[in-house]
């Protein structure tokens, strides 16, 4: 009877092992003077020091059928952005600075040159917020995921003083909101960009779209925006004058904003106060999207939103921050104005 082994079966340990090897380099390169051992260890050390009284803050998302694109356009080295800017984006939003991170990635076939272009992304994200990418996992699943493509997810580790956390109870009526601008459509609304943009209008991902003046698919891998290095000297600074955020993800407009609200309190929403990028209206167009489902599915050129007290707001906003509105008695969110058709 003809041995069998490992390899035989569609798991390459010795790929595995060179993975790590090609990565070393870019993991230890995002650690913090927190972070105790080295790779290779069964669990990420980390020393928490220097607060009086911490609020570990945790939060973990994948990047959803953006990867299809990625797959799609053999492009892998955005992806890992995306990850990390999910989860970081998301403890930030309760005033966390983040402090660690740990990614799952699975694969069907393990291609190191792969693995270490989506790992490099993702420690390059990690350093530019601030956080150590201090473990992961490389699952080989032959058979279950097609050669090529993956799932990758990641995990956050934050942390904030008690008396600095950021909670809905803090909002009251007159509080103004204050909106960041987004890179382009981060990592929500995929299954409808992809049903757009490939089934409908049958492109291949290589077009050039002159409005954009870019390939739709480079338009598509635009990573997510990292919020921390911006927010994070905000919140620090102004203190209790920040009232809350919120990071604008599934859900638009609609479902994010009350998450960050009182009971008895809604917001209104001057859509004319920025200017949506194209992609967005590119897409209503060519999908003949309603418009309320465009500001529930997509952040429609806003990625993040700080709710500050009215007297502090001039204070916060410049040329890339913008006064989209204001808190108000009732519940729900209301858009006026826009650049979308009814």
């Amino acid at each position: 009877m003809t041995q069998l082994t490992y390899k035989d079966s569609g798991v390459d340990i010795d790929a595995g092992n060179e993975s790590v090897r090609l990565i070393k380099d870019s993991v230890r390169a995002t650690y913090r003077p927190e972070v105790l051992g080295d790779l290779g260890g069964f669990g990420g050390l980390f020393a928490l020091k220097n607060y009086d009284e911490p609020i570990l803050v945790s939060g973990t998302d994948g990047v959803g059928t953006k990867l299809k694109i990625a797959f799609l356009l053999n492009k892998h080295d955005t992806i890992g952005q995306d990850a990390v800017a999910m989860c970081v984006n998301d403890i930030l939003v309760q005033g966390a600075e983040p402090l660690f991170f740990l990614d799952y990635l699975a694969v069907g076939k393990l291609q190191p040159a792969q693995v270490a272009e989506i790992v490099k992304g993702v420690a390059a994200a990690c350093k530019a917020s601030g956080c150590a990418l201090i473990g992961g996992e490389t699952a080989e699943m032959s058979g279950f995921y097609p050669a090529g493509e993956y799932d990758i997810a990641g995990f956050a580790v934050g942390v904030v003083e008690r008396k600095s956390l950021i909670t809905p109870a803090r909002v009251k009526v007159g509080d103004v909101l204050i909106g960041l601008p987004s890179s382009g459509l981060h990592s929500n609304g995929f299954s409808l960009v992809r049903k757009i943009v490939f089934e409908r209008m049958g492109f291949k991902g290589d077009e050039f779209i002159g409005e954009l003046g870019k390939t739709i698919g480079e338009e598509l891998l635009t990573p997510t925006r990292l919020y921390p290095a911006t927010c994070l000297p905000i919140i620090r600074n102004l203190g209790d004058k920040i009232h809350g955020l919120v990071h604008v993800t599934g859900g638009g407009f609609y479902d994010n904003i009350p998450r960050a609200l009182p009971d008895g309190l809604g917001a209104t929403i001057d859509a004319d106060s920025w200017s949506v990028p194209k992609i967005f209206k590119l897409l209503q167009t060519w999908g003949n999207v309603p418009r309320r489902e465009m500001f529930r599915t997509f952040n429609c050129g806003i990625g993040m939103i700080l709710i500050v007290d009215a007297e502090i707001a001039d204070s916060v906003t410049d040329e890339e921050f913008y006064r989209i509105g204001r808190v108000v008695e009732g519940e729900g969110v209301t858009i006026n104005g826009g650049e979308f058709n009814d």
